[in-house]
């Protein structure tokens, strides 16, 4: 039977059902559990729940007697103690810091986010390459924050992802694909603690890159130019690792384990088809390959956003048509990055998207195919304009005379921001 009490009235022996509160009120990775020792339940008590359900046929009732004397609260330095109070400062901080701004704007919060997440992410994968348990914990924040800032401005974090050279491709993969994941579950109107869930499924889909049995780099920088029944085990040895950490939402496991399953039931490694699979993975699946395509292998060629967004969409048998199609009014049908034709034949990048007509985004202008020559970057709002310009068609650069892809990527993607910050 499931009960409702207040959390004055929660004792030792109870088991929690479901807590009444925001994720960011408590400091557990999952509602469901016994309460079997005094630091859990003076953390509980400590927390800012409202109230908790209990579940009276698994745990303790309300008139069962109470036989334990109400614990002392833990120790300041005691791990309850303080994940509740980095709880509890990030809530404070975010509660304030997420209302919408442009992209000039949050591009430098973006990019500070990057680079502490960066380091988080290092430290872990080096503890685990040395053979350490993996701590989720440590990493968790990073979720935080990307969601704060993709809903500060739901393009700037992973437009910078995309446009940025100085990633290392597995630190790009995984800070990408969990920014895509909050910003789709978001558009997907999820529950707010599976849209950090869902965030923190997408930061650890490839955790399991790190106990390959790999000596050194892998070929190109990139794990997915290895063999491909080694490739494929990645996802049982990052599903095993996770679940050695303990606690992690089935979520999380989920996304992990079955984000290369297919709709068709072609995937792996369980090859599941249609709703047998997970919402979470049905969503990974989408945005790993995303990411996937733009960066290309020794034998696939990195395609640019825009011709990625078309090659999904082509893959018949592969996703979830409905996550897809809200996954592409996420991102845009022209993705921050994407290199297009103008009417006018300029070609331009794509550098923030337009939300009343996302067709017709902001971009930077810096070459002419009339001329063939490069021209001075200027920045074109298709959706305000009166000449009709307008996109029509992706670009092809090859045979000009342009820097390499990623390369011109960012030098048009951070000129055309730095002269916005300087306006």
């Amino acid at each position: 039977m499931l009960k409702q009490i207040a959390v004055s009235e929660l004792q030792l022996g109870m088991f929690v059902h479901k807590f009444e509160g925001g994720w960011f009120d408590h400091p557990f990775w999952k509602a469901k559990f016994l309460i079997e020792d005094t630091e859990k339940l003076a953390a509980i008590k400590e927390s800012r729940l409202r109230a908790v359900v209990i579940d009276t046929a698994k745990g303790k009732d309300m008139s069962s007697p109470a036989h334990t004397k109400a614990p002392a609260a833990p120790q300041p330095d005691s791990p309850a103690t303080s994940r509740i109070k980095s709880i509890r400062q990030r809530s404070a901080v975010q509660q304030s810091a997420t209302q919408p701004v442009s992209m000039t704007q949050e591009l430098e919060s973006a990019a500070a986010i990057a680079d502490q997440a960066r380091e988080k992410l290092n430290k872990a994968f080096i503890a685990a390459r040395l053979g350490k348990a993996l701590d989720v914990r440590k990493v968790e924040p990073v979720v935080s924050d990307i969601l704060a800032s993709v809903r500060r401005n739901p393009q700037a974090f992973s437009g910078l992802m995309r446009c940025k050279l100085k990633n290392e491709q597995i630190f790009r993969h995984a800070l990408s694909v969990s920014a895509l994941m909050v910003a789709l579950a978001d558009r997907m109107k999820l529950p707010a603690q599976d849209i950090h869930n869902c965030g923190l499924a997408g930061l650890l889909l490839d955790i399991g890159v790190i106990y390959l049995p790999v000596a050194g780099d892998p070929p190109g920088g990139n794990y997915r130019n290895l063999d491909e029944r080694v490739w494929q085990s990645h996802v049982l040895l990052g599903h095993r690792a996770l679940e050695n950490d303990g606690g992690l939402p089935q979520l999380v496991l989920d996304g992990c384990l079955l984000h290369h399953e297919r709709m068709d039931g072609r995937g792996y490694p369980k090859r599941l088809a249609g709703t047998d699979i997970p919402v979470v993975a049905r969503m990974a699946a989408i945005c790993d390959t995303f990411e996937f395509l733009m960066a290309g292998t020794d034998k696939i060629p990195k395609l640019d956003p825009a011709a990625a967004v078309e090659a999904m969409r082509a893959q018949k048998g592969a996703f979830d048509e409905d996550i897809l199609r809200q996954f592409i009014e996420t991102v845009g049908f022209y993705p921050v990055g994407a290199f297009v034709v103008l009417s006018s034949r300029k070609l331009a990048m794509v550098i923030d998207e337009d939300r009343k007509d996302p067709m017709r985004p902001v971009v930077q202008a810096f070459y002419s195919l009339e001329s063939g020559e490069r021209i001075l970057p200027h920045r074109i709002a298709l959706a305000q304009g009166n000449d009709d310009e307008r996109i029509v068609s992706i670009a092809d650069l090859s045979g000009l005379d342009l820097p390499e892809d990623s390369q011109l990527r960012e030098l048009v993607f951070l000129s055309a921001y730095r002269s916005q910050a300087r306006a």
